[in-house]
């Protein structure tokens, strides 16, 4: 599943549960503007054979964790609603994690998963039927327990045609049935394999029936008041200022994790402009923040930053791209979305706005991982040659006016970005003055996030920059199969016959070397066809206050769980402000 991040668009491939703190299931997330991706994202379980290297670096200064204090954090961007069904932005999957908990649990170093809500569970040899064993006396936060009906629901609620969450169903199509089998155990049966129905149905977060049972599930209240069975609840959100979480005292799992997560209350501030946010950091209103790369080249890197602040850069797993419209007639032509490639000088966008800290790509796996294709080689930058490929396709100035044209149509299009981010307008500025030179007029259009999200869900575009998060345990249906293309998270309709028979090969195959075999096949069908322009995979850039220890980096990103101030240097009480 995909969901949303600050500029860019990035959608989750369901949980990608950047919650409890970092490391998730395995959605696509959306993001807005990777600039602003925190790193503490994931996505799905990877197998126990994957190589997992050892955390990049940490600060674990020598004191025991401890409760207390308040964590302040950045919302680049506002959601426009908290569900954990039908929300499917990064942002609003940051704040779903943790007010609401899943079956089960990914450890952040060796990515497998572990017991969460449910103590223990068990599957059939043939990999059609799951059981669940939930934990006795977990409560939702309003005190209400939480049982097998509450799982249940939540999944009768994904299947529901009813329930906005297309971009969730179909992880769960092969579910034939969710029984009930006593108040604390419930059984999942499948009528087709899937390797990864353990991280899927193990991922979800579990909503109560008795809350979100009644009225119109899309539009209900609780969107706005969410009850889950995590560890902090929703206190208030005002609308553009801030939204505030609290310790849920009735969490069940204070005890099994020693305490953790140790802030008596999380406090995000809806900060949509960079600059503005980072004078908040540096005197002290924030304790951190994902950081531009010309903030951390510059303002972040001075001794009187750096003296307050510990700074992080490491790889995470998302990307940037611009998708094309395939519906569109002038992107019908893969060698004109070639040619469109070949005058993209990715070298200068990784090397002048990302100042060497990303990582040009080629499809949404993510490299040094086993399923990425070495093979496949970005598409280099060649004026010359998109000008062949284009004269091919039937573009020339035929009118003299200084633009292609073909059978009477311009090549004129837009590209909708979010107007929450500079890197955006800076990657589309270089990339129209590449485009004007051959005679190709690009439109920048800047949009609010949510009215981005809105426009690419019904279709109503011709190009779009947007981000993906990149999962430990791909699957591409969801983002590239022809059936997520009218009401999915494949947004620009790609639709490859190919394409479509490896994807679903690749889900009922529980051998690993031969799903990479066939994900290393599509990747070289991505390259052919070329339905997005792969950009970068920029480095996570973060500063946190040094008063915060207990941080480390794995594969996938951070735990902030483990986030924690030792009591002699807390500043705020457990107290309401």
């Amino acid at each position: 599943m995909s969901r949303v991040y600050g500029g860019l668009m990035v959608r989750v491939d369901r949980k990608i549960v950047l919650g409890h703190g970092g490391i998730g299931f395995g959605l696509p997330v959306v993001l807005v503007f990777l600039a602003w991706l925190p790193g503490c994202g994931g996505s799905a379980a990877t197998s126990a054979a994957t190589a997992v290297p050892p955390p990049i670096q940490d600060y674990m200064p020598d004191a025991p964790p401890e409760r207390g204090d308040w964590l302040r954090l950045r919302l680049p961007a506002e959601m426009p609603h908290l569900n954990p069904l039908t929300s499917s932005d990064a942002y609003a999957d940051e704040i779903l994690a943790w007010i609401f908990d899943p079956l089960l649990d990914r450890d952040p170093q060796t990515l497998e998963m572990r017991p969460w809500l449910a103590s223990s569970w068990d599957y059939s040899e043939d990999h059609l039927q799951y059981v669940f064993h939930l934990r006795p006396g977990v409560v939702f936060s309003d005190g209400h327990p939480l049982t097998a009906e509450d799982v249940k629901f939540t999944f009768d609620m994904i299947r529901s045609p009813l329930v906005d969450a297309p971009q969730l169903r179909n992880y769960f199509v092969d579910i034939t049935s969710v029984d009930v089998l006593d108040e604390h155990t419930v059984r999942f049966t499948c009528d087709k394999p899937y390797y990864r129905h353990l991280i899927m149905i193990g991922g979800m977060y579990i909503i109560p029936k008795h809350i979100y049972g009644e009225g119109d599930f899309n539009r209900h209240p609780a969107n706005r008041a969410p009850v889950g069975s995590g560890p902090y609840r929703l206190e208030r959100w005002k609308t553009g200022q801030e939204l505030v979480l609290v310790r849920n005292d009735r969490w069940w799992g204070a005890e099994l994790t020693r305490n953790r997560p140790y802030f008596d209350r999380i406090i995000y501030t809806i900060l949509t402009e960079d600059n503005s946010a980072f004078l908040l950091l540096a005197r002290g209103d924030l304790d951190t923040m994902a950081l531009r790369p010309d903030i951390w080249e510059r303002r972040a890197a001075t001794p009187r930053f750096t003296s307050r602040f510990n700074r992080f850069a490491y790889d995470r797993p998302a990307y940037t791209y611009i998708g094309w419209n395939l519906r569109d007639p002038r992107f019908a032509d893969r060698r004109v979305r070639r040619a469109l490639a070949m005058l993209m000088d990715r070298d200068a966008i990784r090397d002048g706005i990302y100042k060497g800290l990303a990582t040009i790509v080629t499809s949404g796996f993510m490299p040094g991982t086993p399923e990425f294709n070495p093979n496949v080689k970005p598409v280099p930058y060649d004026p010359e040659g998109a000008r062949k490929l284009l004269a091919e396709a039937g573009w020339r100035d035929s009118n003299g006016d200084g633009l292609l044209d073909r059978d009477g149509v311009s090549l004129k299009f837009e590209v909708a970005t979010t107007n929450q981010n500079p890197l955006a307008e800076q990657i589309l500025t270089l990339y129209k003055e590449a485009l004007a030179r051959e005679g190709i007029e690009l439109v920048i259009r800047p949009m609010e996030w949510a009215s981005l999200l809105d426009r690419v869900d019904k279709r109503e575009f011709e190009a779009v920059l947007m981000g993906w998060q990149m999962p430990p345990d791909p699957d591409p249906y969801q983002v590239w199969h022809s059936s997520q293309a009218d009401a999915g998270s494949n947004y620009v309709g790609f639709v490859n016959e190919e394409a479509d028979r490896l994807i679903v090969e690749a889900r009922a195959c529980f051998d690993r070397n031969e799903r990479i075999r066939m994900y290393h096949r599509f990747q070289e069908l991505l390259d052919e066809e070329q339905p997005y322009l792969f950009l970068i995979a920029p480095k996570a850039l973060l500063a946190v206050d040094r008063r915060i220890y207990g941080i480390r980096t794995y594969p996938f990103g951070m735990d902030r769980r483990e986030w924690f101030v030792p009591r002699q240097l807390q500043r705020f009480s457990a107290a309401a402000p």
